[in-house]
């Protein structure tokens, strides 16, 4: 059945979006049905058929949009010239991205799974651009002597994974204010990429070259 067109769909589509967001987050894709979600935004069950065609239909829209806003939002952002200021860029992005989508983040790394193999491949294919930012990044400090990374795409991976854990434990008003933890995980960063071995020998080699 074709999606419904119009006002009404303008307010419910979002509903319909919005409870599914809600739902996977907190009880998980394969435990909510399309009745629950009905329930969620106060309609017939029968009537979200209006809107999308099938709760798969739902996860893949929740992750793309995601992804795509993602995406979109770096692209607009402050990155300065050198490796180290867009590293620095980079860390402190993704951090305050991915804390005011708390659920949006949950669902697109918990629930990739439950996503059938096409959906899965487009996915991934944005998951992909985002990180190769990041590995852009790094291979240009390396480049440069500015870090140290034997790999890439494996340091890439490892950061990525280690910024976006912070929304697991992370809460509102708690010990770290946003901005102290976004410094502490910079510290990190450049140390799990080797910044101050980087610097240091790229110091020392104007001095050999004297010798």
């Amino acid at each position: 059945m074709a999606r419904k067109t119009g006002s009404h769909a303008e307010i419910t589509g979002p509903k319909v979006r919005a409870a599914a967001q809600k739902l996977f987050a907190r009880m998980g894709y394969a435990a909510v049905s399309m009745r629950r979600i009905a329930e969620e935004v106060g309609v017939q069950a029968g009537a979200l058929y209006l809107y999308t065609p099938d709760k798969q239909t739902l996860l893949y829209d929740l992750m793309k949009s995601h992804m795509e806003e993602l995406l979109a939002a770096w692209a607009a952002a402050e990155k300065g010239g050198d490796p180290l200021a867009r590293l620095e860029a980079f860390v402190r992005f993704h951090i305050r991205f991915h804390l005011e989508r708390p659920d949006a983040v949950f669902i697109a790394y918990m629930e990739l799974r439950n996503l059938e193999a096409e959906n899965f491949a487009r996915i991934e294919a944005l998951r992909k651009a985002y990180e190769d930012e990041l590995e852009a990044i790094l291979a240009d400090g390396r480049a440069a002597g500015l870090f140290d990374v034997p790999d890439t795409k494996l340091a890439t991976l490892a950061l990525i994974a280690m910024l976006t854990g912070v929304n697991t434990w992370y809460r509102e008003g708690g010990r770290l204010s946003r901005e102290r933890i976004e410094s502490i995980y910079l510290d990190m960063a450049l140390g799990a990429v080797g910044a101050e071995a980087g610097r240091a020998r790229a110091m020392a080699a104007p001095c050999r070259e004297a010798e």
